[in-house]
């Protein structure tokens, strides 16, 4: 277990333990998240807590070419149900995210200074949203980290109505901007639309600018 201090540098992900986690401690400034993340890390922990970070193995990601659209969906798609934009309105889909109850949690792992820190690096041009509207009504999305390198670091995504989460997902992923997207850890739900482990190993090459 390493702890943080003033300085914005981790220890070589390699030490973290067998789930992942690496590191205790530090801020959530716009410089250490986006470093973090350039080096495979991510902070995760619940209110209250101290700031944990994280870089498991293997790590869960999608790459485009394996992305899988069902045809109930592809026919959703075609008859444009949905409008999605980007970057419309990060705080609100963050607020989303952090509200959404999920099973096996008590509470939100986005407090608000996770809220804030996100919101912060935003404003630097690294985060982004992807919003999905329904008749002018916010009805879905998903927030991450765009490392400008072909690389998008998902955070969280919301719905609701039925598939509107997935719409925000599949336009990400079909814009042609990213090689991979980072999904962190496996979800059913991520691995229905083609997401698969990779060994850290392999995702640090893809980090590598």
């Amino acid at each position: 277990m390493y702890f943080l201090d003033e300085k914005i540098q981790f220890p070589h992900v390699s030490k973290a333990s067998s789930d992942g986690l690496l590191a205790v401690g530090g801020d959530l400034s716009p410089e250490r998240l986006l470093h973090a993340y350039e080096c495979s890390i991510f902070p995760w922990y619940e209110e209250g807590g101290p700031i944990l970070w994280w870089s498991p193995d293997p790590r869960f990601v999608l790459m485009p070419e394996d992305l899988k659209v069902s045809k109930s969906m592809n026919a959703i798609l075609r008859k444009g149900l949905f409008k999605v934009t980007v970057n419309k309105a990060f705080d609100e889909v963050v607020d989303h995210c952090s509200a959404i109850k999920r099973k096996q949690q008590d509470g939100t792992w986005i407090t608000e200074e996770m809220k804030q820190a996100y919101s912060n690096l935003f404003k630097t041009g690294y985060a982004k949203s992807y919003e999905v509207w329904q008749n002018k009504q916010l009805v879905g999305g998903l927030y991450g980290v765009d490392l400008g390198n072909g690389v998008f670091c998902g955070e969280s995504m919301f719905s609701l109505v039925s598939n509107a989460s997935k719409v925000a997902f599949i336009h990400l992923v079909q814009t042609g901007n990213y090689d991979l997207i980072d999904c962190q850890l496996h979800t059913k739900h991520l691995e229905s639309l083609g997401g698969k482990h990779m060994s850290r190993d392999t995702f640090l090459k893809y980090l590598v600018f």
